[in-house]
Order: C-alpha cells, then structure tokens, then sequence
C-alpha cells in the first residue's frame, strides 16, 4: 500500500519521443485513476517546475521518453524539489542514456558488448569509421531515433550525418553490426531484489528495430516467451538484472540485446539498458508483466508504489 494519492503523470516533453510519451502518459495516467489515484497530466514544457509546485503532487509518475526526461534532468529537478518519482534516478538515468558511458559500465561488470567508437558526426559522415557492416546512432538518444546500419558494399556513411536537418546531437557511435535476432529483457526492482520477467523476440516487419517498427501498430511482431533453448532464455534473464544492476536502475527497466545464432555462434551481446521504456499498447514491459499474470494496471500501481527520492 502508499500514503501517495495526489500524482502527477509527466508526458511529452521536448525531445523527438515526444508523440510516443503522450500516449505512454495518457495509458499510464487512465491505469492510475482506475486505481483510486488522483491524476494530474503535465505536458512537461520549460514551465515543468512551476506546474509541479502549483499541482502540489505526492509523488510523480515518469512517462517521459529520450533527452530531459530520461537522461537524469527531470530526475534531478525532482530531488531538488523533494517530489518522490518513479523509474532509475539520476546517475542512473544519465548512465543509461550515454551509450558510451552505459557501455564503460557494461564492460567494467563483466558484460558482453559489441566494439564501438565514438566520433564527431561530421568525421562519421566523411569515410567509413569502421568495416561495414556497422551501426551509427546517436550517443544520447532513445527508441533508435537517428540510427543507421551502414550494410557491406555501401560505399559511404549515411549522408544524413552531414546534414542540417540533424537534431540528434553531435556525437555518434559507430558500432560493430551483430547478426542474429533482436531480443529484450524487462527487469524490476533493485538491488537484491530484482526479477527479469521474460524475453521478448522482436521481429521488425521493417529493415530494422527503428522507430516506426517499435510504435506503430503491426510494425514489429512481439513473440514471447522467445522461441530460443532454454541456456540463451536464462542467460539472457541473468544478463538483464546485471546490466540493470551495474548501471544502479531502479523501478522497470528494459534491456536489449542481439542474439548471435549465425554459424553456430549463440552469442548474446548487450545494447542497452531503457530505463523509461515505453508503455504504450505495442509496448514489451507490459506484455511480459501480463504473461507473467501482471495486468497494466497492476504494473503501473507497482512503479508507483515503488516512487522515491535519492534513487
């Protein structure tokens, strides 16, 4: 049970994830007022910490997705106005968001990763950084916004990295491409408390796991519990409560994976930890929580009993 019963469900917000935050919010904040719970939504904008004092809540349910609000920023501004939120705290959320920084932690805890490198998006975009094929995203941000997997035989980076038209920073990642399947472990708690709940595969009905695969309706197949042996399903659960430990996650994360079985290799090697991940009807989190008999509302309750400050 919680003492919390005035919240309020922070949505939107300024980075490109915005759309996809909104409807997180909005499932998020339904599931809470069919709690009990009285929901205030705050479409966070620069006017965020005049809003929360105005609304007064007792605690804050995080929905938002990418940069400021899922990189330690809003996480911060809640410390310090001493408002108990949901989801990994602030070095955490930071960590997490740096693929670089996340990928230090990974390796540092002993975890498998793919070699990388990170370059000035200008310098990327002159003369392959690394053997094709490879991958190119952006150092800080979510939901493979900007990411680009330059394939064997093209001649030259993707020439996006050059442009204008860029908004996703100026650093990138050149990573080496890993064959094999996409698969994604959720994992709550914290500590010695912490439960993988099951592996997703996903199988994008695109090129690749991008955006619109992740979001859109029909626009990737969720198949769980992964058709995969027994050894990779707990390997993979083991991994995710390590890599959610090493980066000091708290709430619900999400970690995702490739999964090698080219050539007899059965390698699994660590993207990256989520650790605002998405809950929108098409989204992992809750279809594992239902398959292990959690309902959505269920699970929104849980994270937010779960709130607190000095995360």
């Amino acid at each position: 049970m919680t003492t919390f019963k005035r919240i309020a469900v922070l949505l939107g917000g300024l980075s490109p994830e915005r759309e996809v935050s909104l409807v997180s919010g909005r499932a998020c904040a339904n599931a809470l007022r069919e709690e009990g719970f009285a929901v205030t939504e705050i479409d966070v904008g620069h006017d965020v910490a005049e809003r929360l004092r105005d609304t007064r809540p007792d605690a804050a349910f995080n929905a938002l997705h990418g940069r400021w609000g899922e990189d330690g920023c809003i996480q911060g501004m809640l410390e310090l106005m001493e408002i108990p939120y949901t989801h990994s705290g602030v070095l955490a959320s930071a960590l997490a968001m740096h693929k670089e920084r996340a990928k230090s932690a990974f390796r540092a805890a002993g975890l498998p990763v793919a070699d990388s490198i990170v370059l000035d998006r200008r310098r990327a975009a002159e003369a392959h950084a690394m053997k094709p094929p490879y991958v190119v995203k952006p150092v800080n941000q979510g939901s493979s916004v900007g990411v680009f997997i330059v394939r064997e035989g093209d001649n030259r980076p993707p020439a996006a990295l050059d442009s204008a038209d860029w908004h996703f920073g100026d650093e990138v990642m050149i990573e080496d491409y890993v064959p094999g399947r996409e698969l994604t472990v959720a994992v709550r708690g914290a500590r010695d408390k912490m439960e993988a709940l099951a592996v997703t595969e996903i199988v994008p009905k695109m090129a690749f796991y991008d955006y619109d695969a992740k979001y859109a309706p029909g626009g990737s197949e969720h198949v769980v519990p992964a058709k995969i042996p027994d050894g990779i399903r707990h390997e993979a659960m083991a991994l995710a409560e390590r890599a959610h430990a090493a980066l000091g996650c708290r709430g619900v994360s999400r970690t995702d994976f490739r999964f090698d079985d080219t050539s007899g290799a059965n390698r699994l090697i660590v993207l990256e930890v989520n650790t605002q991940p998405g809950m929108t009807p098409t989204s992992l989190v809750p279809e594992q929580a239902a398959y292990k008999g959690m309902s959505f509302r269920a699970l929104v309750r849980w994270m937010l009993e779960d709130a607190s400050c000095d995360r």
